[in-house]
């Protein structure tokens, strides 16, 4: 019977993670995944013939907590004699800059940690602790969300650096990311590490039911597994395997049909509508993605769906993110920069609360609600304090002049200067929708609103609903 570092070791094997000679940096945060990873990778260094190293990155979002971390994994490394790399950034102050959630300015900053190292070639390998279970967690958010295969791929076992950024393949490379635990469960691992006698840190936020993830983990996944499926985990895992298989064969497919389909032309480029029809839908949409992030433009599905209807429906034109456009011209479907007059007019209409207004201009509805702020563990993104409800709310376009107070900002900022610090341009920040109570912005798209309500007040949620079957064309 196998060990459970031979398990591992299959793994890592199969997917050709690691290779004799690599140099391993294993980040560590202190948690039980993490330590375990670190523990199974000493016992199979030898076997592997590996150099490990200990990589930590403080994030200083839990006070004395985040410091007893780094010690307790600055201790690790000094008791197993490996060199340790630690670094540490404010992630609130970053998070706040960037108009991020703390979850996801704290991942941009550690794998920024992570891209430094191996661009400085300190290693070529760091091993990171993802699991079965954060593999299902990914999966189901995902979906949830809105994701094609590329989304239900899930977590990669290697991520690669590529230029100045860090892609999930499986191509074979010198410097990249891995996960070889993407096979095991979280409570086999904390039985490793009982058995073992090795201790490791809790981290306390993993139980803050405001993180979208953690309602996943604690409470959606539990629910699915008591009711509908015991293996739930498990299923949701080899979709992300399956999705990943698929992902490979649809990437060489396209890259073998493009060539012949799509040509650059200064900034933009055309695709060829004759050799475009020949195609099944599938490799259709994926040429079309394909095209555009040959252009450094990231389409969502309606995007696609509204340049093919250019393509080959009756829509003339379709306007894209960051001022891009698709137009057709003979039997050609160009993308270029909108560099002509504005698409569309301002909009304004009015929104009661409770109540839901369309907003046809940008395919959207906007529905607000009174709710408790304890209630359902809402972004902070989509909440306004109460006192809005007795006031007229107007949902429109920006417009020159307006100011708004975003949440962790010091004072009120131009609307104009927030859209251009998040890069959004053309007729899309044009149309970026804002909220208004009289003269004063409340509420902007992307930008979390300053809340003076306490934990038990209510507060105004305000929700987005895409428009069921609107499809924007431009006459």
């Amino acid at each position: 019977m196998q060990t459970f570092a031979q398990l591992v070791q299959g793994f890592i094997y199969k997917h050709a993670l690691l290779h004799p000679g690599d140099r391993v940096g294993v980040g560590v945060s202190g948690g039980a995944d993490s330590v375990a990873l670190l523990r199974l990778l000493v016992e199979l260094k030898k076997d592997l013939g590996i150099v490990l190293s200990v990589v930590h990155f403080n994030h200083q979002l839990r006070g004395e907590e985040s410091e007893q971390d780094e010690r307790f994994v600055a201790g690790l490394a000094r008791e197993h004699q490996l060199e340790f790399h630690g670094d540490r950034g404010d992630v609130k102050a970053h998070a706040a800059e960037q108009h991020l959630s703390l979850e996801a300015a704290a991942r941009a900053m550690r794998y920024e940690y992570f891209f430094r190292l191996l661009r400085e070639g300190r290693m070529n390998r760091i091993a990171t602790a993802h699991t079965l279970d954060d593999q299902a967690e990914t999966v189901l958010l995902r979906l949830v969300r809105g994701a094609g295969t590329r989304g239900l791929a899930g977590i990669y076992p290697k991520k690669v650096a590529s230029g100045q950024r860090l892609v999930d393949s499986e191509a074979k490379t010198t410097a990249c990311v891995i996960r070889p635990l993407l096979k095991i469960r979280r409570p086999a691992l904390e039985a490793y590490l009982k058995e073992i006698g090795q201790k490791w840190q809790e981290d306390s936020s993993n139980q803050d039911l405001r993180h979208s993830r953690n309602r996943v983990r604690h409470e959606i996944l539990p629910c699915l597994e008591h009711g509908l499926n015991p293996a739930v985990r498990d299923a949701l895992a080899e979709t992300a395997e399956i999705a990943r298989e698929e992902e490979e064969h649809w990437t060489a497919e396209v890259g073998r049909v493009l060539p012949a389909v799509w040509k650059k032309e200064g900034t933009g480029g055309t695709l060829n509508l004759g050799a475009l029809k020949d195609l099944d839908l599938a490799l259709r949409r994926r040429v079309v993605r394909a095209a555009a992030e040959s252009l450094g433009l990231h389409l969502e599905f309606k995007h696609v769906e509204e340049i093919l209807e250019v393509g080959f429906g009756e829509a003339r034109a379709a306007a894209l993110p960051h001022g891009w456009r698709a137009s057709r011209r003979k039997h050609e479907l160009s993308f270029a920069q909108d560099e002509g007059p504005e698409l569309t007019s301002d909009y304004e209409y009015g929104l009661a609360v409770p109540g839901m207004v369309e907003v046809p201009e940008i395919a959207t509805c906007f529905e607000a609600l009174l709710v408790s702020r304890t209630g359902g563990g809402y972004n902070p993104e989509i909440l306004l304090d109460a006192d809005c409800a007795g006031r007229e709310l107007r949902v429109r376009n920006w417009r020159a002049g307006d100011r708004f107070w975003p949440a962790h900002a010091k004072a009120t900022k131009k609307v104009k200067e927030l859209l251009q610090d998040r890069h959004v341009v053309g007729n899309e920040r044009k149309l970026w929708p804002v909220i208004a109570a009289g003269a004063e912005v409340v509420w902007v798209r992307g930008f979390p609103a300053r809340l003076r309500a306490k934990a038990d007040d209510q507060v105004v949620r305000i929700r987005e609903v895409p428009l069921a079957g609107f499809a924007a064309k431009v006459k």
